[in-house]
Parts: C-alpha cells; structure tokens; sequence
C-alpha cells in the first residue's frame, strides 16, 4: 500500500438498484467483485492520489498514464480489459469561461469505474448526487451513458446561450458604433471555436462508443450513448450555423461600415465640387496684379459674389439634373 492516503473525491460501491453504499479509502483497498461496481473519482492534482493511481489502483501502466495526462482530447480506446475515455464539459466553475472545457479520464471495467479530473466537472456532482438520492445509474455502462448524457445537457445549454447572444447582436446590428459591436462579434466566434475545438472529437469518441462498446454494454445503455452522440452532432451543426451568422453578421457591419464611410466622403466630394469654382474666382480675383476688373469700381465686390452665387447654383443645378443630389 502506498504510505499516504490518497484523496478520494468520491468513492462508492454501486448497489444496481439506482444508489450506492460511499465508503472511504480502506473500504476501496478491500473491495471485491461481488460487492458490486465500485466508483473511485480522483483529483490527481494530489501526489497520494497520483501515487494510489500508479501503486495500488492495479491498473495498467498506460492506462495510469492516461489518466494522469495533463492535456488530452476527447478520445475512446476499447481493450479485452475495458474502456478508456476522455471527455470534455462546459466550464461552469464561478468566475471562469464556460468556453475553457474540462475534461474528465475515465477507465471503466465491468466491474469497476476509475475518473479522475484536475479541475471541478458538475456533471460529476450530479452524478453522484443522483446516486445519494437512490436514482443513479445501475451498471458500469450506465454510469459512462448517465454522464455523458448530463455532459451534454450542459453543453446544450451553452450552445442555446451562444445562439441567444448571436440573435442579439443580429438585433442591434444597426444600433451599436463600431467600437462595441466589433468585440461583441469577435468574442462569439472565439467562444465557438473553442467549444467546437472539443466537441467535434467528442462526438467521434462517442459515435465509437456506441458502435465498439465493452461486451458488457446493454442494448438499452448502447442506445443510450447513440443518442448522446447524436445530441453532440445536433450542437455541433448549432455552432456551425452560429458561426455562419456571426460571418454573415462581421460581413453586415463591414458593408454598413463602408457605407457610412462613402456617405461621407460623398458629401466632402460635393462640397468641395461646389467649392470648387468659388475658390478659383476668389483666387483669381485675390492676385496683386494690376488691370483687375472692377478694382476700382465700387460695384465691383457685389459684382463677384454675384459671380460666384451664379457658379455654386449652376452647379448644384448640375448635380440635380444628373441625380448625384
């Protein structure tokens, strides 16, 4: 036995009835199959609960090795022995990004579940919670179908917020400048391409738990996992078309954006076409030379705004009749 006590999250024996007897770490090292299916969840941040894991779980070096990794994507591996999973759910830990997944390393036997984390998963309370209350999976297989199913939930409940916010935006496109609509936009899509960073591997490990389970998997369990993974496929085409309408929307705003720029720079043009011929008569009338007409005449300055009065009329005259007013 290795000398220091490991850190069991949560540690129970399945009773196949919903619930679970939880007991501590001595009931773990006494454990036998009959008992019913036991349940160690880890948080392998602790060195006794790393050192329990490599000494005294009696698993398989590679095996350990997974469930220790620091960074891993989701992924599902079956052996004659039993199956490794990696799984990932929303962040809803307070204060931090639902978008930053955690991930969760399970190892589940016939007879036997292994899970470890390194960061606090929900889903995992509820699990356990499920099983204090007498309504919690029944089988080893039950359990992998009951959490992934609770992943899922929330995650589904993210997507949902995520299109909420892009239904929003699409709302307010026209009533928002520039410097708060463009972080708005630039946050939903780095928010989705996070989550759709993991999902996209998740729903390939469960689509291969469902078609390559252990032999101890129930029809009813295997159906179970084929919907979750179906779930994953309906929030992955979510974020797709979310993601297309945040394009489409930066696409909006870009064309709205370049079309308050030409109405301005359209109304500059105009001004100063307009300008234009009242600044050369005034430069011309300005020059220091002599033999300029009506210098001398006290009729002359009436004669010039006359001029220039004439010039900006025919002007916008001009612009009138070619439709650019």
């Amino acid at each position: 036995m290795a000398k220091n006590n490991p850190t069991f999250l949560h540690s129970c024996i399945l009773d196949g009835h919903g619930g679970a007897n939880f007991i501590d770490a001595r009931s773990v090292a006494e454990w036998t199959k009959d008992q019913g299916v036991l349940w160690v969840h880890l948080d392998v941040n602790d060195n006794a609960s790393r050192l329990w894991l490599t000494e005294d779980s009696g698993l398989d070096n590679t095996v350990v090795e997974s469930l220790l990794a620091e960074e891993t994507r989701p992924r599902s591996h079956s052996t004659d022995q039993g199956l490794l999973t990696v799984l990932r759910g929303v962040n809803t830990n307070p204060g931090e990004d639902q978008e930053d997944m955690v991930s969760v390393r399970l190892w589940i036997e016939p007879d036997r579940i292994f899970s470890t984390r390194r960061r606090r998963l929900l889903s995992i309370v509820d699990t356990r919670d499920s099983l204090e209350k007498g309504i919690g999976p029944e089988t080893s297989g039950g359990f992998l179908a009951a959490l992934t199913g609770r992943l899922a939930d929330r995650i589904g409940d993210f997507v949902d917020g995520i299109e909420d916010d892009v239904g929003a935006a699409e709302e307010q496109l026209g009533n928002q400048d520039q410097a708060t609509f463009r972080p708005v936009i630039s946050a939903l899509r780095r928010k989705i391409a996070s989550v759709r960073r993991f999902l996209a591997p998740q729903r390939d490990a469960l689509d291969r738990l469902y078609r390559q389970p252990g032999l101890w998997f129930s029809n009813t369990e295997i159906h179970d996992m084929r919907e979750e993974a179906d779930r994953i496929t309906r929030y992955l085409e979510d974020l797709d078309l979310a993601r297309e309408r945040t394009m489409v929307l930066r696409e909006e705003f870009l064309a709205q954006l370049a079309q308050e720029q030409n109405s301005r720079m359209y109304v500059l043009s105009v001004v100063a076409a307009i300008f234009l011929p009242l600044t050369f008569v005034t430069g011309l009338l300005g020059m220091n030379v002599g033999g300029l007409p009506g210098l001398e005449s006290p009729r002359g300055f009436l004669g010039s705004v006359v001029i220039m009065i004439t010039a900006a009329v025919a002007l916008l005259f001009f612009f009138r009749r070619k439709k650019w007013l």
